[in-house]
């Protein structure tokens, strides 16, 4: 019974003496290292922390000095989207105080980050269980946690660094929380919050889509701006033609025009609030055909050819995409390829097309993986011959606020045949639980 009890006593000094070290550890602010290119344009910030260690390691609260950054993914966004934090503790202010060695993987990080400006709050920011081993009396590395927020105000959104706790998981599962002891801390990030984008949801209708010089054609707008004055005018191509008069709105945005077409150039219509055209405060162009009325010559006969105008649509060559599997506790991209889109444009008209794409988050066993992880690289391709040219979106985040895939231009005479592709990474967090996580990604032809 002796030899049992010294063997008990001294299990019981050396888990004191490892969760000791441990505490002491989180108190100078530290676990694994961020990697450099984390910071960007964030300022690194120094701030007092008070950390409270395990009852069981025997060590009194510990102050010290932690340098932190916090980063963003965004440092302009509007309002309604989510902006991406993470929270680096970059220089721990001490060192293993103890000849023991602390094994690799056994800090859990978690904290908050603290809004400020135009959105005040707090950020929940977790990292994962992931250190390397940290020798005796050797010098502990740092950590990061990353979060997300919605931005619910325009204007300055100040972030700066807030409370943490470490989660020991050697032994016995215990924290460590560490407080501000001056808060706030000093702001080390800032981002500019704009106003949220308003769908246009102006529309124009014509009472005929061709006409000989000189007939008035009825033109019908709605969901224009209630009681403001409304420019209709022809379009040749990209620019103004001569045909043009203005118009004031009723008190529900509707107006009804009669627009005299005299210029043989017009090939559309369009109405715009304002002084000169503006695709957000504009509707159109709805294609126009001046039709040639000059008199036959005598004994002559006229041939008249109609060429119909077709529709504008979309298909895709399936409707399911597999990514590529990640290993729990890694992480990473898990990668797949769109389902090829086809457009076709055969309407015949100026106007031009966008696909645009919005995604879901991704839904599964761990809960959810946000959808501003998603990110695709689109492609786009015309058919040789289209009058068309094709510009693929910009490579990014695709997110629940969307996106551009492909789009072309306004143009005298606009059409053609297209093929949109794009490669997608979806940034699974390295300890996200194990099964399948399903998004839905919806695609837009406007």
């Amino acid at each position: 019974m002796a030899f049992t009890r010294t063997r008990a006593v001294t299990r019981r000094r050396r888990w004191t003496a490892v969760l000791g070290a441990t505490a002491l550890a989180v108190a100078a602010g530290g676990a694994l290292a961020a990697p450099a290119n984390a910071v960007g344009s964030a300022q690194s910030v120094d701030f007092t922390t008070r950390c409270i260690p395990p009852a069981i390691a025997g060590i009194p609260p510990i102050e010290g000095t932690t340098t932190a950054v916090v980063s963003v993914d965004n440092k302009a966004p509007k309002v309604g989207d989510t902006v991406k934090v993470t929270y680096s503790i970059t220089k721990p202010a001490a060192s293993n105080p103890v000849d023991l060695a602390l094994p690799a993987d056994i800090l859990t990080p978690s904290g908050k980050v603290v809004l400020g400006g135009a959105q005040t709050g707090t950020v929940t920011v977790t990292g994962p269980r992931k250190n390397p081993p940290v020798p005796g009396k050797g010098a502990f590395p740092g950590f990061s946690m990353t979060g997300s927020f919605t931005v619910t105000q325009a204007g300055a959104i100040t972030l700066a660094p807030g409370d943490y706790n470490i989660h020991t998981s050697y032994l016995m599962e215990l924290d460590t929380p560490c407080t501000v002891l001056n808060p706030p801390a000093p702001v080390s990030e800032t981002v500019q919050a704009g106003d949220q984008s308003v769908p246009n949801e102006r529309t124009l209708e014509l009472g005929a889509t061709s006409g000989a010089p000189g007939v008035r054609v009825t033109v019908t707008g709605a969901r224009f701006t209630p009681l403001t004055e409304v420019t209709v005018v022809g379009r040749a191509g990209a620019a103004e033609s001569a045909d043009r008069m203005t118009v004031t709105t009723d008190s529900e945005g509707g107006f009804t025009a009669r627009l005299k077409v005299n210029d043989r150039a017009t090939t559309g219509i369009v109405a715009y609030e304002g002084t000169g055209w503006n695709a957000e405060k504009g509707a159109g162009p709805i294609a126009y055909q001046v039709v040639d009325d000059t008199p036959t010559p005598p004994n002559s006969q006229r041939l008249t050819a109609t060429v119909r105008a077709g529709e504008l649509s979309m298909t895709q060559a399936g409707d399911a995409v597999a990514l590529s599997a990640v290993d729990f506790g890694q992480g990473g991209a898990a990668t797949g390829a769109l389902q090829t889109v086809t457009v076709k444009d055969f309407r015949g008209g100026p106007a031009g097309w966008s696909v645009t794409g919005k995604v879901t988050d991704f839904t599964g066993p761990g809960g959810a993986i946000g959808a501003d992880r998603l990110s695709w690289t689109p492609a786009c391709v015309a058919k040789e011959g289209s009058p068309s040219a094709c510009t693929a979106g910009s490579a990014g985040p695709v997110g629940t606020g969307g996106a551009t895939l492909a789009s072309t231009e306004n143009g005298t005479v606009t059409g053609g045949e297209f093929t949109l592709d794009a490669g997608l990474s979806l940034d699974v967090p390295a300890f996200t639980a194990p099964g399948g996580y399903t998004g839905v990604l919806t695609l837009t032809l406007s």
